[in-house]
């Protein structure tokens, strides 16, 4: 096929603290720029709306002047249509990758294709092979901790939710009381690597017959012996507390992937979001999910991007 008659789609990522753009050929990304947030946020130990919006206001034009120039675009107008996260996601972010994505729309003639974050991250998948349905969906990312069943491209069903912390927001809010950088996901992964399991953290609902997540009273755990500890004098180590903070959460997922793949009988297993890039969690389900295929998506396309979007909306 002649590469030139391929549909082009610019789409646009704002959900959270990363500006995002990209742009797709078919189903090949041609070019995705993601401009992180990470050291603005940072002294904070999460993300401030305010500051976010305000600088995806800043990044927003220069991301799409060069994920153009990349993908060797030289006039909107060949382009046949711009995609862009509509939500889940903060809502003063979201509203400047709306409005954007609107004005170009609106100014070239092209249709608007919104697309929900989540299904972004579940159709990122696509960039290693070509999906066959029905799958089943393990979604976790900072803001979100899913299992979906998908029939078909375009039908998601949710089966199972965190009640209150999504896992990502665990790992960020345990590893502020560490001391941590902010994200904190990559470094506990790396320090649960170098520790032992020592600690007994709560394994909320695991034994419960159903596909919800909780993290909340693991949460608490970890602060309450963090404090106590230290309010005694005692020595803890960062080290053996990524190691079982990291055990506890991995049984929980685990657990419940394992009970969704019973109740929904498939052949293949999606793990996407930005905790899909975790190495412990990669080699839990090399291990234990061998009955099935694990896709996950390469790391460029695990974190909030453009380019899932992109995919998502010619799915």
């Amino acid at each position: 096929m002649n590469n030139t008659h391929l549909p082009k789609i610019l789409a646009i990522d704002t959900s959270c603290d990363d500006t995002s753009v990209a742009i797709l050929e078919g189903d090949k990304v041609l070019s995705s720029i993601v401009s992180s947030q990470n050291d603005i946020h940072r002294e904070w130990g999460g993300v401030v709306p305010s500051l976010a919006k305000r600088a995806h206001q800043e990044y927003i034009q220069p991301c799409i002047q060069i994920a153009l120039k990349r993908a060797k675009i030289k006039n909107i107008k060949q382009l046949q249509a711009i995609a862009v996260t509509y939500g889940p996601g903060l809502a003063p972010s979201l509203e400047v990758g709306i409005f954007q994505a609107k004005q170009l729309s609106l100014e070239n003639n092209l249709p608007l294709i919104p697309v929900n974050h989540m299904a972004g991250h579940l159709m990122a998948a696509r960039a290693v092979k070509e999906l066959e349905f029905p799958l089943l969906a393990l979604l976790v990312s900072g803001g979100h901790t899913e299992l979906v069943y998908v029939s078909e491209a375009g039908d998601y069903k949710i089966v199972g939710e965190t009640r209150d912390d999504a896992v990502g927001e665990a790992y960020d809010k345990v590893g502020r009381v560490m001391g941590l950088p902010y994200p904190a996901g990559r470094i506990i992964d790396e320090l649960a690597h170098e520790g032992q399991d020592i600690y007994d953290f709560p394994r909320a609902m695991i034994k419960e017959d159903n596909l919800e997540f909780s993290f909340s009273g693991l949460k608490s755990a970890f602060i309450n012996l963090y404090h106590n500890a230290r309010q005694k004098g005692e020595t803890i180590s960062n080290v053996d507390l990524s190691a079982s903070f990291q055990a506890c959460v991995l049984d929980i997922l685990m657990a419940k992937t394992k009970k969704a793949l019973e109740k929904y009988p498939v052949k293949t297993l999606v793990v996407a979001g930005g905790v899909a890039a975790n190495q412990g969690l990669q080699e839990r389900l090399a291990a234990e999910i061998t009955d099935v295929e694990v896709i996950i998506p390469p790391l460029r396309l695990c974190g909030d991007n453009a380019g899932m979007i992109a995919l998502a909306a010619v799915s």
